[in-house]
């Protein structure tokens, strides 16, 4: 008697099932991180001091805030490539949702979304915090003394230099570890360590310019990556696999 062994099934299309990512190695450990760092950043004096380092580097001013590498090249054209980026993933998500049944369609559609609404909810936080830049501050050349993140300022005019508006340009793009993980495991830590460089350059070349402290930046890769992180694991389940970082 001759036996038929069953087909073989196609592939789920999201290898890794994101509603099974561990939040205890995605979300409660790094906040917690979070939380010691900008403990000794913004309270323990961390960001004053690296603040202070990098102004003195600088001759006792902001040497490089209107440089053409850090002012043009880094911030501008940075900023028109990370657009183009995201552009670039927006259509690849049209041409995946055009076709049928494409298997990195809603990936594509989470990613493109975590992009935009990292960089806009930051922009959106910046502008309700009302925190001064280093260049504004007496002690880098400004004028105007330090408010912390909850001191009444008394009728001082707003800054909005809190959280780190161009960084979140770089550190969006760690939302490519959710991606490759829906797509392509074995990427993960490329696509994470490229969001974590293109952020650090970003952010660093603000900092060389007085325009942010380093807490200002923690806290915006906080919310690049909290956003990718929810956003990918309300995608469809289509494998019961669990993911183990």
């Amino acid at each position: 008697m001759e036996l038929h062994t069953a087909p073989a099934l196609p592939a789920a299309p999201f290898p890794l099932a994101h509603s099974r990512v561990p939040l205890a190695t995605h979300l409660y450990l790094p906040f917690a991180l979070l939380l010691i760092l900008n403990a000794w950043l913004a309270a323990g004096g961390g960001d004053m001091a690296f603040a202070d380092w990098l102004y003195r580097l600088e001759g006792g001013h902001w040497a490089l805030k209107d440089a053409w590498f850090t002012s043009h090249f880094i911030h501008r054209i940075g900023k028109w490539a990370s657009t183009l980026g995201a552009l670039l993933v927006a259509m690849a998500a049209i041409r995946a949702w055009r076709a049928p049944k494409h298997p990195w369609r809603w990936p594509l559609l989470a990613l493109f979304g975590s992009i935009v609404l990292s960089t806009t909810l930051v922009s959106m936080f910046k502008h309700l915090t009302h925190m001064d830049c280093p260049w504004d501050l007496a002690r880098y050349g400004g004028t105007r003394a330090f408010y912390g993140l909850f001191e009444s300022r008394g009728g001082v005019p707003a800054s909005g230099c809190f959280p780190a508006g161009h960084a979140s340009a770089g550190y969006a793009w760690v939302a490519l570890y959710f991606f490759a993980l829906a797509v392509r495991p074995q990427w993960r830590w490329a696509g994470l360590a490229l969001g974590l460089c293109v952020g650090a350059v970003f952010g660093f070349s603000q900092e060389l310019r007085g325009a942010h402290f380093l807490s200002h930046d923690l806290w915006t890769l906080a919310v690049c990556w909290i956003v990718p992180l929810f956003l990918f694991r309300l995608l469809p389940r289509e494998d019961a696999s669990e993911v183990r970082a």
